[in-house]
């Protein structure tokens, strides 16, 4: 089990397969790229299946998302899919990604096991999606989408970012969009977590922001407490269902008090906490030789020592030195 002094249990394990990406979001990274993870860095298929393999059978993992980067850039994706799904106890499988190369591999990820998939898409319009992902990919992103929901990865949730002054407007249009082809949709305040440590709070797109902008529309209910559990988003029935909306307000509506995540970055560190400043590395003591129990005992103790909260709101607040895009989602 991985718990921590506060009495949190961790069963959902982020997996980050490469900190590579096709997209060059104004929130996560500048324009030229990163420096990217050198190879030799990078957790083996073999590695990283023995390590979530450590998490569900001794320390008690119940979940497993798959993410980058993105992780359909990762050479073997499918296989590593199909090895983590074959796990007894079989763990829930689910994919975060862009969505561009979903359209040719859903239906092979699906066969491999894979449960269900997040897709990230801020925008409707073309030309914004353009300006904010510096990528003409928008096409590429909905033939995905629809491949995803073909292929039976559902629920497809949709995750989606609003930045002032280029689709802070679009709240209703994407709801309605996303009702009409039965896809989930979240809405996700923007994080501190940028390469180029530009965010700032002030003029950010809020929760509150939000949801106003959805109730000029539609009329939301919204579910129990015990509906949420230690789910990050915070979910409204739309106009008496079944559809149904989400938020994830990490930074105006903290979750931390619920949160059952362990992350483990493509290069073998243990990360307790998305914005977490320090790791615990795994790789080292996979490749000294180092037994299952060992490691094992190295991230209970990596998770015993996670904090309260993320501390946004702590004027001391530092912002990791990883982008996103190196983390995992």
């Amino acid at each position: 089990m991985l718990i921590d002094t506060y009495g949190r249990v961790a069963t959902d394990l982020r997996v980050s397969l490469t900190d590579r990406c096709n997209l060059r979001c104004t929130y996560c990274m500048p324009e030229e790229g990163l420096q990217w993870l050198a190879k030799p860095d990078l957790l083996t298929d073999d590695e990283i299946v023995r390590l979530v393999g450590i998490a569900v059978t001794s320390l008690g993992v119940t979940e497993v998302r798959f993410t980058g980067g993105e992780p359909l850039l990762r050479p073997g994706l499918a296989g590593i899919v199909e090895r983590v799904a074959g796990l007894q106890p079989r763990p829930q499988t689910s994919l975060t990604t862009n969505g561009i190369g979903l359209e040719r591999t859903a239906a092979a990820l699906k066969a491999a096991g894979l449960d269900r998939v997040n897709v990230s898409l801020d925008t409707l319009r073309p030309d914004v999606f353009k300006a904010l992902t510096r990528r003409d990919r928008h096409h590429d992103v909905l033939k995905g989408l629809r491949a995803a929901r073909d292929a039976g990865l559902t629920p497809v949730k949709v995750n989606t970012v609003l930045m002032p002054g280029l689709n802070a407007d679009e709240a209703p249009d994407l709801l309605a969009w996303a009702m009409e082809h039965d896809y989930e949709l979240r809405f996700i305040e923007q994080m501190p977590l940028d390469a180029q440590h530009g965010w700032k709070r002030e003029g950010m797109v809020t929760a509150g922001d939000i949801l106003a902008s959805l109730r000029t529309r539609f009329h939301l209910t919204p579910e129990g407490a015990g509906e949420r559990g230690s789910a990050p988003a915070e979910r409204w029935t739309v106009d008496g269902g079944p559809h149904r909306v989400g938020v994830i307000a990490s930074v105006t509506r903290p979750f931390c008090a619920a949160c059952d995540r362990t992350r483990l970055t493509a290069d073998g560190q243990v990360r307790t906490c998305l914005f977490a400043t320090e790791e615990t590395d795994l790789r080292a003591a996979l490749r000294s030789g180092a037994p299952d129990e060992e490691i094992a005992r190295i991230w209970r103790l990596a998770m015993w020592g996670k904090k309260a909260g993320a501390g946004l709101d702590d004027p001391s607040f530092v912002q990791p030195d990883r982008p996103m895009s190196a983390i995992g989602g």
